[in-house]
């Protein structure tokens, strides 16, 4: 195939490479060794991943091969038709994968003796609860849907699973009548604990339980025979915010919102059981083809719901290197506000505790010297206590400044919500820039004491969310540096005035760098030093860690880095398309790194003629984040700190229980090498608690 010797070549194309990080999802799902609630979610995350995937990323393949010009093309690396083939190729291969991994899962629950129920499998018992429970919470939720021939089909919803039924009665002298039945999942949720035998736990899901009461439902019809199975569809969720000068962004943003239900269908997922007939109705109606993914499966689908599988295992006790910690500068029970107006304080998350930053903001809404508060904001959690310090700094008389991105993709509407609650209690909040989202996350506070201004804040690699930092991978900096500070200034500035040219707003930058102003371009420059060194014989080393690697121009660069002789370690969660060529003098060394944590952090580092250089980024190194995003990377000026930074990168570097390679072929080979095992998140847990320990050892 094409696609194949494309691959082959310069650059992996962008989508074949995110399957390959999908499947390592998939992989940790399959491992044995993973917790068997654990191995449920993975299922999950992969399902919410691929149904992401296809609305965003297929969807805009599938634009571009329409449109089928050369800039399109050159985007995606190949023919966007060609990456379509290969990808519904790979997906139905996964889905294979996943129906065999969820079918090994469910022996291990039955060891568990935890079983899911069907509707058929139901005892009398049960089977009243069933009906009961269909009565008192369910059928005032659904709304039946008769199909046939004639009507237009109705409007579904993507993100939702429906039930499509075939329903038969004996003598009937017409064709098959067909209905579809849209699931109350989001009401109700999927999963209903049932009476259970002692020692045991039976679940059912919420289409089971509209399938015992089919009869009832569909009573005025009399038929005799119900066959109902699950499917949906995925669409495509890009929404083009038009150019009318007349209406404001957040105006754009809520029409793109309503205007996603118009979104195409990018995919069908159906159970491979379901009635022909209906299943070439559906079809039609949906106006798919044979181009779309229609990908037959198992009875089960909208796996993403299984992130939140009912907690009925065996209990299990987290061991002590999950267990977050507080970091040993906040041990003593000093102020986080002094302890970093003394010192710079790095936060390496879901390892240490998220609360000092919380703490910083509830600190300064009660610090009568404190004046102003700015922070960016991307995604919050849903009952934020980031967001209620913000408010609280507000009612007590401070200048709050929310840059809440309206454009987080998916969480739109959440954000749009936290906008009108800012502004009824007074925070001040700005959209952005347009056609640049703020990615970056920062925060600075003012305050003024004998006269005098100081000022303190962060930089963070990652959401200031209390939610995901117990789940995510990610670096925090929090830091009175002036010259950091200088530098977010310029930023907020900048965001103040979006009519401004960014390039003439923020300039001269000594500690940040800046997308789209500087980062690629600072980047590839210590790379050239790196060149240079090797060239000459000399030590040259750089270490990137980030979540994804796509931006040509930067894998140009690394390409040349490896030709001189420069040795580069990758270690890339995500997307990955760069490939490793026969002429480079020393070939660089990438590996990606699938836990129980996301990998989300960002930091790059340059051995610099020994002069080590790192930074950690909001930003990765795609072309999206480099030119149409607004990011930073903070300089790490703290010797204790970037040594610190170093290790941490090294002891990834030695992972081969969750490392995988990033070969050329993608083909997800595990890291092996002699010696015990080397879990890198469990010894990143034991290197920064042995530090914690150290550090109060010696003040006590």
């Amino acid at each position: 195939m094409m696609l194949d010797k494309e691959m082959a070549s310069k650059f992996i194309p962008r989508d074949i490479s995110w399957l390959s990080f999908n499947g390592r999802v998939l992989q940790e799902a399959a491992d044995p060794t993973v917790p068997l609630h654990l191995r449920i979610k993975f299922l999950g995350i992969f399902s919410n991943n691929l149904d992401e995937f296809f609305r965003v990323r297929v969807a805009a393949l599938k634009r571009a091969a329409e449109i089928n010009t050369k800039e399109a093309n050159s985007y995606f690396y190949t023919l966007p038709t060609l990456i379509l083939e290969k990808i519904t190729e790979i997906v139905i291969k996964q889905q294979r994968k996943f129906d065999q991994i969820w079918g090994n899962v469910q022996k291990e629950m039955a060891k568990q003796k935890v079983f899911i129920k069907t509707a058929e499998e139901l005892n009398e018992t049960q089977l009243r609860f069933v009906r009961d429970y269909f009565d008192e919470e369910v059928e005032t939720n659904i709304i039946p849907l008769i199909l046939d021939e004639a009507n237009p089909m109705p409007y579904l919803r993507d993100k939702s699973l429906y039930l499509g039924i075939a329903m038969y009665k004996e003598d009937w002298q017409y064709d098959t009548k067909f209905a579809i039945i849209e699931l109350p999942s989001k009401q109700l949720g999927r999963f209903v604990i049932l009476p259970s035998p002692k020692n045991q736990k039976h679940i059912i899901l919420i289409e089971d339980i509209v399938k015992v009461n089919l009869p009832y439902i569909f009573s005025y019809f009399g038929f005799d025979e119900f066959v109902a199975n699950t499917f949906k569809i995925t669409k495509d969720a890009e929404f083009d915010i038009d150019n009318d000068v007349n209406t404001t962004l957040v105006e754009k943003i809520s029409k793109g919102i309503k205007n996603r239900r118009k979104g195409k269908p990018t995919r069908f997922v159906f159970d491979q059981e379901m009635d022909p007939k209906l299943l070439e109705l559906l079809i039609k109606k949906l106006n798919l083809s044979k181009k779309d993914s229609i990908i037959p499966g198992q009875r089960i689908h909208n796996f993403k719901h299984f992130m939140d599988f009912p907690d009925v295992f065996r209990s299990y006790t987290k061991p002590a290197e999950r267990v977050s910690f507080e970091h040993p500068d906040f041990s003593f029970g000093d102020r986080v506000t002094d302890v970093i107006l003394k010192k710079d304080v790095l936060l390496s998350f879901p390892y240490h505790e998220f609360r000092p930053m919380i703490d910083l903001l509830r600190e300064a809404a009660m610090d009568p010297d404190v004046k102003s508060i700015k922070t960016t904001i991307y995604r919050m959690a849903t009952n934020s206590k980031i967001a209620n310090a913000l408010v609280n700094a507000a009612r007590n008389g401070k200048e709050v400044t929310v840059m809440l991105e309206l454009r987080a993709r998916f969480d739109e509407e959440h954000n749009l919500d936290w906008k009108e609650r800012f502004e009824m209690e007074g925070v001040k909040v700005l959209v952005g820039i347009p056609n640049k989202k703020v990615h970056a996350k920062l925060c600075i506070i003012k305050k003024r004491v004998n006269n005098k201004t100081i000022q303190y804040g962060f930089v963070s690699t990652g959401n200031i969310n209390e939610k995901t930092a117990k789940l995510y991978g990610d670096y925090c900096l929090m830091t009175s540096n002036k010259g950091v500070m200088a530098d977010i200034n310029k930023i907020f500035n900048a965001l103040q005035r979006p009519k401004v040219p960014l390039v003439d707003s923020i300039k001269n930058n000594k500690n940040l760098l800046i997308c789209p102003l500087d980062m690629r371009s600072e980047i590839c420059r210590l790379i050239d030093v790196e060149i240079a060194e090797a060239k000459a014989g000399r030590k040259a080393r750089v270490i990137i860690k980030i979540n994804s690697l796509s931006d040509k121009e930067s894998i140009k660069k690394i390409y040349e880095a490896c030709h001189a002789g420069v040795q580069v370690d990758l270690i890339v969660r995500g997307i990955f398309c760069a490939v490793n060529q026969k002429k480079f003098d020393k070939p660089f060394h990438a590996i990606s790194i699938v836990d129980e944590y996301l990998e989300h952090a960002r930091v790059f580092y340059f051995y610099n003629a020994g002069k080590e250089m790192t930074y950690i980024s909001s930003a990765d190194l795609m072309t999206r984040n480099l030119d149409h995003r607004i990011e930073a990377a903070v300089k790490i000026n703290n010797k204790k700190l970037k040594q610190e930074l170093k290790e941490m990168l090294e002891i990834q570097l030695l992972d081969n229980v969750k490392a995988r390679y990033l070969n050329n072929k993608q083909n997800n080979e595990y890291v092996q090498t002699e010696g015990p095992e080397f879990r890198s998140q469990i010894e990143i847990h034991n290197y920064l608690k042995a530090k914690a320990e150290e550090i109060i050892l010696q003040t006590e």
